[in-house]
């Protein structure tokens, strides 16, 4: 049904039914874990970060409902929100690989896998929200958190790159196109 719309409504429906709870979560969960890389092993903070994805999204939905609203309050039935969600599946798979890699003993890889792997949902978001925020928080993310990985020493490299990412969430909530209802109206305002 949705799928006959046309590409600016279904933009609107997709800005109408997400919101900035995600990027508040994101920020949320990332210095969170920035804080506790202070405190906790290399090893600990890296097996952390791999749950990093998995507790964005409940916190966004919980956020969500303290402001009495629904995340993705559209549902699959809009095809650009089923391939939002469908990308998230799609990263979710290529975390075994960033495992993998980190297998040698190299536990910052993995908290800067985790970062990049993570960003990488802002390309789809700003695809179908109309919003080039998506893609600048995307790749400025993943540069930051290569030089944060490149140039701060330990034992603050991984407190930097959840530092960046962090950045890009705020970076998101400033940039993002309004979201939310009625959202069309006050993007055309702005």
């Amino acid at each position: 049904m949705n799928d006959q719309l046309p590409l600016a409504e279904l933009r609107r429906d997709f800005r109408e039914g997400s919101t900035t709870a995600m990027p508040i979560a994101g920020a949320i969960v990332w210095a969170a874990l920035g804080v506790a890389a202070l405190f906790l092993p290399e090893r600990t903070t890296a097996t952390l970060a791999l749950w990093i994805m998995a507790g964005i999204m409940p916190l966004a939905f919980l956020i969500e409902r303290l402001r009495g609203r629904n995340l993705f309050a559209g549902g699959a039935a809009n095809p650009l929100t089923a391939l939002f969600l469908l990308n998230i599946g799609m990263i979710a798979v290529t975390i075994p690989l960033v495992v993998i890699g980190t297998a040698g003993g190299q536990a910052l890889l993995l908290v800067l896998g985790m970062a990049v792997l993570a960003g990488i949902i802002w390309v789809p978001y700003g695809w179908a929200a109309d919003d080039p925020s998506g893609l600048r928080h995307a790749f400025g993310r993943a540069a930051g958190c290569y030089a944060a990985y490149a140039f701060v020493p330990a034992p603050w490299t991984a407190t930097a790159i959840c530092a960046v990412v962090v950045a890009a969430y705020a970076y998101s909530l400033v940039a993002m196109r309004p979201t939310g209802p009625n959202s069309g109206a006050v993007a055309a305002t702005s």
